[in-house]
Parts: structure tokens; C-alpha cells; sequence
């Protein structure tokens, strides 16, 4: 077995028994090890690709992004059990559904373009989690060979908004846990341009031999932060346009 297998078996095993360890053999040094151990991890898990996260802490770095296996992606309203969320991290995302095979092979396509590849903008909050011991200390290739913390997936109804109208840099969220507003942003997201995420997304993936399909939900970075969710608590995220999706924590 290659370090990248064996790095890809421990990772899923990890995923599935929702615990937390500290890899042993070979780990990712670059960003494309860490992408091929993201591919054993999903070969490992089985279940196929639900959709992709994908995001840049500024307008000018070069994104990264993370498969998510499709049996994490859940509908607005559910019920996720503590034991297997031990952190309950979550984050407030705009995303759009694929619409159709989205492949780029030569010329980069205009923005108008892309849009025209997704069928819906819905809401999503993302459950942020670690299966490293290390946590968000664990060194940044192996952090992304983790799919990049993710753990699953809850997502709203389609919204009225056109993809073409998706404009990262003037969206307004809010997350409430119960009745509390714990974060409301204007403009949130770091990327802020979302068809430059979503055009290096496309390419990358087109390049890794699993381009974008009909059905697939791309996530594209938080826009109110990283927080930690209270038990028994309706976890509620609202994006102006979008709507609303929501999740719950149970004991």
C-alpha cells in the first residue's frame, strides 16, 4: 500500500467511526499529495461525491477545495447526532447546484458562462470537522488531505436568485443558535469574487478527472465564520435572497 492509500484508509476509517487521530506513515508536503489522499479518502468511503468545497482567504490567493462524500449531504431540518460532531463547528455558505457536466479543457469560460452550468443558488451551513488529533494546529496539507475539515452538509431549499446573480461581495447573512443572532455580515465571505472560486474549481477538477456533475452542490466559503454550535439548539443561517436552512445538534 502507498503512503497515499494508507494516509487515504486511516482518514476514512477516521471519518466513519467519527473519531480523531494522529497519522502514522507517509503525509502530504504539497497541495497535490494532499488532493490525491483526498481522492483515496473518497475510494475508501465509497458513495460517490455529493459536491466540492471550495474557497481563498483573500481575493488573490489561489483557492483550495475538498470533495464531499455524498452521504453527508443533508436536507434543511436535520438532526445530526453530538456523538459524531464532537466540535459542532458550522459556517453559513452560499452554494450552487450543477445543472449540467461542467468540463474546462481550453479557454477559461466568461463568468456569464459558468452561470450557465448551475441550475440553483441555495444556502447551506457546512459542520466543520477534524478527524486529526492535531486539529486546526495539524499542518496545512494534511489538514486538506482531510477534505479540508469537513464533516457534512445541510441544504436549503433553491432560491429565487439566479446563479448569474450570486455577488459574494454583497451578500447579508446572519447565524442564530436559538434566538441568539451570533453573527451578521454584509460582504462576508474573504473570496469575495465567486467565479473566480468557481472557474479554478472547474479546471481543477476537469484536470482531476472528476468535473463538476449535474446535481452537485458547491459550497463557497463562509461568510459569517467559523462558530461553535450549542447542543439541542436550532442552528439557523439566513442569506438575504437565498433564504433560510437550518440543522440541530442532538444528544
Amino acid at each position: 500500500m502507498t503512503a497515499i492509500s494508507n494516509l487515504g484508509q486511516q482518514l476514512a476509517t477516521a471519518f466513519t467511526d467519527a473519531r480523531r487521530i494522529t497519522p502514522t506513515g507517509g503525509l502530504p508536503a504539497t497541495a497535490a499529495e494532499a488532493y490525491a489522499v483526498q481522492d483515496s479518502v473518497l475510494a475508501h468511503l465509497g458513495g460517490g461525491i455529493g459536491g466540492w468545497k471550495v474557497g481563498a482567504p483573500n481575493a488573490e490567493t489561489e483557492p483550495n477545495c475538498g470533495p464531499l462524500p455524498a452521504s453527508g449531504v443533508h436536507a434543511s431540518g436535520a438532526v445530526l447526532p453530538a456523538a459524531r460532531f464532537a466540535a459542532r463547528w458550522v459556517e453559513l455558505e452560499a452554494a450552487l447546484r450543477v445543472g449540467r457536466l461542467l468540463e474546462v479543457r481550453q479557454d477559461m469560460p466568461t463568468p456569464t458562462e459558468l452561470a450557465g452550468f448551475f441550475d440553483a443558488v441555495v444556502p447551506t451551513l457546512e459542520c466543520v470537522e477534524s478527524r486529526l488529533a492535531a486539529g486546526r494546529e495539524a499542518p496545512v496539507p494534511l489538514r486538506l488531505a482531510d477534505l479540508q475539515s469537513h464533516g457534512a452538509l445541510v441544504v436549503g431549499e433553491p432560491a429565487p436568485l439566479a446563479p448569474s446573480a450570486l455577488d459574494l461581495r454583497t451578500l447579508q447573512a446572519a447565524l442564530r443558535f436559538g434566538e441568539e443572532e451570533v453573527a451578521r455580515t454584509t460582504g462576508g465571505n474573504p473570496a469575495q469574487d465567486v467565479w473566480r472560486l468557481v472557474g479554478w474549481l472547474a479546471r481543477h477538477c476537469t484536470e482531476r478527472g472528476v468535473p463538476l456533475s449535474p446535481g452537485q452542490i458547491v459550497t463557497t466559503g463562509s461568510c459569517t465564520g467559523l462558530l461553535a454550535a450549542p447542543l439541542d439548539t436550532d442552528v439557523v443561517g439566513a442569506i438575504e435572497g437565498l433564504g433560510e436552512v437550518r440543522l440541530r445538534y442532538a444528544a
